[in-house]
């Protein structure tokens, strides 16, 4: 199978650069995957395609503001780290941590240049990996997660062009829901629900359930291999609750669907089973690729963004709804305008 067999043609300036003046008011294309047929809604009309016992699973990580920006402690010139990940686990609550993260600096990094950021967050390089990551120990008189907030940028995709940052983006490049800290990218799909729209739904007879996977940087990683089977998938780390397995289990039970809400939510539906495909409790790191002809075995229905031509994305939502389906789709939402990507407009597939 051929990367090229998933590319297509985005125009630049359909690549949403802010949100919707309104969170929940997004277009939202409607993709039938057994006849291809689209329709045109909106994201509020999502309720006229859930039934009572359907069953909503969302990622509830929480991006961290992990664009930080400081001076050397020895010549006072400027650096900027990226978190990429905690080394220690996955919850941000210590004064002191060690970190994977990018360094970008006019001189060239190296172990034992220690950075000051802000008034009481310091940073010190332990570690150059062959990568070109650092390991990188953070301390702070207060905790971290709190440091973070303090002095710290909304990391965003590269395609969002930013002269300066903007206020919006610390409420909208993150969901409503988002509880756990340690992603540095948003699951995108569920920027567009409100606490509205949360309450028709249940009115309406759909429930809520929450995974947890902390979006990396590998997500806007390309595919570079000429074939799909030669590509090798970033991993990160996910967990799901007891809880959310019996959500489940009961929606299977009562004939409902397990919606997914974004490719997180996928890629941890379909991760996290034990050798029969169950859905089971517990944490790992996923670095499943998925890709046509994959089974899905506890996904019923897709809610997701518009994403990059020739992307794992792109490949996890022709395995679902069709290669040729999808395409087709996609070819129709760049007739029809539709905002590309994280702060874009989404599709429903069932």
């Amino acid at each position: 199978m051929l990367t090229s067999d998933y590319d297509f043609t985005l125009p630049p300036e359909l690549i949403a650069q802010h949100p919707p003046a309104t969170r929940g008011t997004s277009r939202m294309m409607v993709l039938r995957r057994d006849t291809g047929r689209v329709e045109h809604r909106l994201i509020s009309d999502i309720t006229d395609y859930l039934e009572p016992n359907d069953l909503l699973v969302l990622n509830d990580t929480r991006v961290l503001p992990a664009r930080l920006k400081g001076v050397w402690e020895d010549t006072n010139g400027g650096v900027e780290f990226l978190l990429i990940e905690k080394m220690e686990g996955a919850r941000p609550r210590a004064p002191q941590e060690t970190w994977l993260a990018l360094c970008g600096s006019g001189r060239k990094p190296h172990p034992g240049l220690r950075a000051k950021i802000g008034g009481n967050l310091f940073a010190e390089i332990l570690e150059r990996h062959e990568s070109g990551q650092f390991l990188v120990r953070f301390e702070s008189d207060e905790p971290l997660e709190t440091a973070f907030e303090k002095h710290g940028e909304m990391p965003l995709p590269p395609y969002i062009k930013r002269p300066e940052p903007c206020a919006e983006d610390a409420a909208r490049y993150q969901t409503i829901y988002a509880r756990e800290p340690g992603a540095v990218a948003a699951p995108t799909a569920g920027l567009h629900f409100t606490d509205e729209l949360f309450s028709r739904l249940q009115s309406h007879g759909v429930q809520r359930a929450f995974v947890t996977l902390h979006v990396g940087i590998g997500t806007f990683r390309p595919v570079t291999a000429e074939r799909v089977e030669d590509h090798t998938m970033h991993d990160e780390w996910y967990n799901v609750s007891p809880a959310t397995v019996a959500s489940v289990a009961a929606c299977h039970k009562a004939g409902g669907r397990v919606v997914a809400v974004g490719s997180t939510s996928v890629r941890t539906l379909e991760s996290a089973v034990d050798e029969n495909g169950e859905l089971i409790a517990g944490s790992g790191r996923s670095d499943i690729f998925i890709y046509p002809p994959h089974a899905f075995r506890n996904v019923g229905a897709i809610l997701t963004n518009f994403h990059f031509p020739r992307s794992t994305l792109l490949m996890m939502m022709s395995a679902f709804a069709g290669r040729e389906h999808l395409l087709a789709a996609y070819h129709e939402a760049v007739r029809e305008r539709y905002r590309f990507y994280s702060y874009g407009d989404c599709m429903l597939i069932i």
